[in-house]
């Protein structure tokens, strides 16, 4: 191959795809929605069950933002951090260049809002991903507030706003960052992007009194797990956070929100609520 050829072929050549990795529970491969067999083909389901969730959408807005993204999840329904250390070992040792680590939502199943577990599990999990590749980027999702552990009566959360469940899981994720700062890339704000949306009007922030007329209901019937507009929000968040690009950018013919049935202009009200939220945690960027 002369120099000129071999030249045009690297100029021709695509660009190697980075590697993400999800690791979580129902909240990633979107339970209770269509989110969750939503494009199975786009993804790998390292667990072979089948699942797009969350991750078939971070890789559908990739794609529409012109990027190149090898997307790989691993999850388990009900599942925690020391669930994922103690039986999927085999599944998450590779190579990735970024990692998204969503644990149980309560952090701890018998103590609410108990982040020890949380803390001691994400160091280890992260130590996992470095081993095999120093330069991963980890980074720990602050999940959604439960209504369901919040309104009914005898919830954990009664009598507390509906952001309270959310702050305690970002006070695990400070917790785990502050303990081990060079393992950890940052967080996804999740969580604080849906009570961006609730303190906006843009959704309804408790589905026990009925959804408000013109609000969106980023719960799903059992009001624990998301709707498909919650599971959009999520993967909204996801992709501007890993990848730098303003979620905004998608606009209002962007091919998921159609696929889920989403109203074009819930479509729209949600990539401005998830700019917004990454605006206020530093910008649209790229964690590193």
């Amino acid at each position: 191959m002369t120099m000129v050829a071999a030249a045009a072929w690297l100029i021709a050549a695509p660009a190697m795809a980075e590697r993400i990795l999800f690791v979580g529970n129902s909240f990633t491969f979107g339970a209770g929605s269509p989110v969750r067999a939503y494009r199975p083909d786009l993804v790998r389901d390292l667990n072979r069950e089948g699942i797009g969730g969350v991750p078939a959408l971070f890789k559908r807005f990739a794609e529409q933002a012109g990027q190149n993204w090898d997307v790989s999840l691993e999850t388990a329904s009900g599942q925690d951090f020391a669930y994922h250390l103690a039986n999927k070992r085999a599944q998450l040792t590779g190579v990735w260049d970024v990692v998204v680590l969503q644990d149980y939502s309560t952090l701890d199943k018998l103590r609410p809002g108990d982040a020890s577990a949380h803390v001691r599990d994400a160091e280890r999990l992260a130590m996992l991903f470095k081993a095999s590749n120093p330069r991963v980027r980890v980074l720990l999702e602050t999940t959604w507030s439960r209504a369901d552990l919040t309104y009914p009566a005898g919830a954990p959360y009664r009598g507390k706003s509906i952001r309270a469940m959310t702050d305690d899981i970002a006070r695990g994720n400070a917790l785990a960052i502050g303990n081990s700062r060079d393992l950890f890339a940052g967080t996804v704000p999740v969580g604080e992007a849906w009570l961006r949306a609730m303190s906006q009007g843009v959704a309804d922030p408790n589905p026990y009194d009925g959804i408000a007329f013109n609000k969106i209901n980023l719960w799903t019937w059992d009001h624990y797990h998301a709707s498909a507009a919650g599971y959009y929000l999520a993967a909204l968040v996801v992709f501007g956070r890993v990848t730098g690009v303003d979620p905004r950018t998608l606009g209002i013919r962007e091919r998921a929100a159609e696929d889920l049935g989403l109203q074009p202009q819930v479509a729209v009200a949600l990539q401005r609520i998830a700019a917004e939220e990454l605006g206020n945690a530093g910008g649209p960027r790229p964690a590193r």
